[in-house]
């Protein structure tokens, strides 16, 4: 497996022709009513902010404080920020981001992990951030759990854990069913699981599952975009940073339990927009999001076998119950329902996730 020593470093003129863009930006009216997307004064704010005071530069130095690569699995360069623990025994996990996120959101984790005991993988999905844009059809879920399974053998990793949220739920549960004997456990943030057939509901679970139905039928359009015409919505997203930063701070703002900062917000934006990855990093709903509902819905549950450990986010959607969650996940080992935090735990509520991480990895790395 070919790997190679890699560092972030935007040229300086590509941030100079962002910046003229901004400047050059052509804005719509305001929404007539309350309900039809993200506000104008929101995204013009962002905007301006974008062009005169964040620093891309700081984002870049966050991920050049870790050793990072290049690494060719099955042909498709793949990015990975790969930190090491000076603890001896040191045990390796694999997080994997989703979408609106990338390596960006997961970076500062690699910091408290590596400090607990922990070496921490952290790989840029196929089509996203620095990762190689796949040329034909085929990079589901599935190839990218075998990928990261060869990834973990390339580093010499004979037994590890994989953990992540959005896409990265859906990447290690594929990667514990494809690759059972080398993952001692994996933590999902939530486990993707529904009530199948079942009418029965507590009062929690109805309440999960009228607040999907509700982001249904308001909120998940990008989703039906993305699975049915990544191309199209591509073109304007990869050549207007405005409308980027429109259609990503939407889902960053909404899907949090307390406002992401400016920063925290332009650090994703801006990684997809320097690397023109918006269609590509779309393009992984048209491959598997279909998978992805029927396990949200319980129409599929194909078990999971391995050790699991779940953390439960009040502001995230969907929120499984425990007793779902069994269902596909006959072997949870830890689970955590916690009073704060939303869809991106790293960015908002990092303490928690880092403590649910040991929590459930101490008890399955020996």
């Amino acid at each position: 497996m070919r790997r190679e020593p890699f560092r972030v470093h935007v040229p300086g003129p590509e941030l100079t022709d962002l910046r003229r863009r901004l400047a050059r930006t052509r804005w719509p009216e305001p929404a007539p009513a309350d309900g039809q997307g993200i506000g104008l004064d929101t995204v013009r704010e962002l905007c301006a902010y974008w062009a005169e005071g964040y620093r891309w530069r700081a984002a870049e130095a966050r991920l050049n404080a870790f050793p990072q690569y290049m690494v060719d699995v099955g042909g498709l360069d793949i990015h990975v920020l790969h930190a090491r623990s000076y603890r001896p025994g040191a045990f390796p996990l694999i997080l994997t981001h989703g979408w609106p996120g990338s390596v960006l959101e997961l970076a500062g984790l690699a910091g408290p992990l590596t400090r607990r005991g922990y070496d921490v993988v952290i790989p840029s999905l196929p089509g996203y951030g620095f990762s190689g844009k796949p040329s034909a059809p085929g990079w589901g879920i599935g190839r990218i759990a075998e990928a990261w399974a060869a990834l973990m053998a390339g580093f010499g990793y004979e037994r590890y854990g994989a953990a992540g949220g959005d896409w990265g739920t859906s990447i290690s549960s594929e990667l514990a069913v494809r690759d059972p004997d080398h993952v001692a456990g994996i933590h999902l943030i939530p486990p993707l699981a529904g009530p199948g057939d079942s009418g029965d509901h507590t009062e929690a679970e109805s309440r999960a599952l009228s607040e999907m139905a509700a982001r249904g039928r308001t909120a998940s359009a990008y989703s039906e975009v993305h699975r049915t015409a990544p191309q199209t919505v591509g073109y304007g997203l990869v050549d207007s940073p405005a409308g980027l930063c429109a259609w990503m701070a939407e889902k960053l703002l909404a899907w949090s339990d307390r406002p992401l900062t400016w920063d925290q917000i332009l650090d994703q934006v801006s990684l997809y927009w320097l690397t023109g990855t918006a269609a590509s990093a779309a393009r992984l709903y048209a491959e598997s999001i279909d998978d992805v509902s029927a396990w949200i819905t319980g129409a599929a549950a194909e078990p999971v076998r391995v050790p699991v450990g779940a953390s439960i986010f009040p502001a995230e959607v969907p929120r499984p119950s425990r007793r779902w969650a069994e269902r596909r996940y006959p072997d949870i080992r830890y689970w955590a329902e916690h009073g704060r935090g939303g869809h991106f735990p790293a960015l908002e509520v990092p303490d928690l996730l880092v403590g649910d991480l040991a929590g459930f990895f101490g008890s399955v790395r020996s």
